[in-house]
């Protein structure tokens, strides 16, 4: 048992822990575990990935493997998107849902064989997506295992990513296209994150991973903590779990249909989802954009321009890469339409703004 596990057993710590302390970090609670939230500062931070590169740690995350006979079969059932034909070596983002079409978690499944797949899922619900897992397996002839302790996993992100990933890391990454993965002996690297800018995620085991720490960090990249983390994923419409999805926030509602393939056999939640999208769901998810520099926070009132209720915010912020006051919301559906004029109440104030789509700031993946 090495020093990680030992103090995350009371403190839920990751594997880079003293290294962020080292650098002065803040850290907060977050997930379960301490984490730095920011090293110089969160607008700087955003600017690095936007602009250059910067590092995250991202070994909060937790990975559990499913393999064996009924391992794609087994994926198929709890998982929206469909596995089925995708290649090895090909990630899918989708969710998994209970039975009323609640959203578990939101998720990446990384397809190493016909029956070998390993999913990452969101820190906060490592216990709970374990425990709804487990409960979904029986009756499958799978080895289903919670391998959340041994990996430390970074993400590397920005426009100067790939070549920091090759020259620093020595990893070979340029033949990876946009959510591939390949190994390279013990170690995951993908082409992937969370940050709307092109960059890659590397899972290994805890002493690897802290290498690559200290080798980043000899060569000036910036480190980055989740308070930014947050601010980019926002303006490019990624969904966070507990604001734009949750029990009662379904995919359909958070307009993320297109990772809900109801032409597949079955999965957990198939029928509630169809019906909803069907029928059309009683509440959407907007983009908002206010006139006024004034900044809509989590669980603030949106309302309509006669000064009714109609929905909360689930996230917002100034943009920073845009220099807008923005936010996504959760509203009734007749409102959702783009350019409605809308109302939020900020403390004690209304301030006036309007529907607008969700990516507030255009992506830079390379496909």
């Amino acid at each position: 048992m090495d020093n990680y596990q030992q103090l995350n057993q009371q403190n839920k710590r990751t594997c880079l822990y003293d290294k962020h302390v080292a650098l002065q970090a803040l850290i907060s609670p977050f997930g379960g575990f301490e984490m730095p939230i920011q090293y110089a500062g969160i607008a700087p931070e955003h600017q690095a990935v936007r602009e250059h590169v910067g590092v995250f740690d991202v070994s909060h995350m937790g990975e559990v493997t499913a393999k064996g006979k009924d391992a794609e079969r087994y994926v198929q059932h709890i998982f929206t998107n469909d596995i089925a034909d995708a290649p090895i070596g090909k990630i899918l983002y989708g969710m998994m849902c209970y039975e009323n079409g609640g959203t578990v978690d939101d998720l990446l499944v990384y397809k190493f064989g016909e029956n070998d797949f390993f999913l990452v899922i969101n820190a906060a619900n490592i216990d709970k997506d374990w425990a709804w897992m487990q409960e979904q397996a029986k009756g499958f002839d799978i080895d289903l295992q919670n391998r959340s302790e041994f990996y430390g996993q970074i993400a590397v992100q920005g426009p100067e990513s790939e070549h920091i990933v090759e020259t620093v890391l020595g990893l070979e990454c340029k033949e990876l296209t946009f959510y591939t993965f390949k190994t390279i002996g013990d170690v995951i690297i993908s082409r992937t994150g969370y940050t709307g800018e092109d960059g890659f995620e590397i899972y290994a085991d805890h002493d690897y991973i802290r290498t690559c720490w200290d080798k980043l960090m000899a060569a000036g990249i910036q480190p980055c903590g989740l308070g930014c983390r947050d601010t980019l994923r926002f303006e490019v419409g990624l969904p966070l779990y507990g604001d734009e999805l949750s029990e009662e926030i379904t995919p359909i509602m958070a307009g993320l249909g297109m990772f809900v393939k109801l032409d597949k056999a079955e999965f957990i939640g198939k029928e509630a989802l169809a019906k909803q999208k069907a029928e059309g769901p009683a509440k959407k998810l907007i983009g908002i954009e206010l006139a006024d520099k004034a900044i809509p926070r989590h669980g603030y009132t949106v309302l309509n321009m006669s000064g009714e209720p109609i929905g909360e915010v689930t996230t917002g912020y100034h943009a920073l890469s845009t220099d807008k006051s923005v936010c996504m919301a959760l509203v009734d559906a007749q409102y959702a339409k783009l350019d409605t004029e809308l109302q939020i109440q900020i403390r004690k104030k209304v301030f006036p703004g309007k529907v607008v789509k969700k990516q507030f700031y255009n992506k830079s993946y390379k496909r």
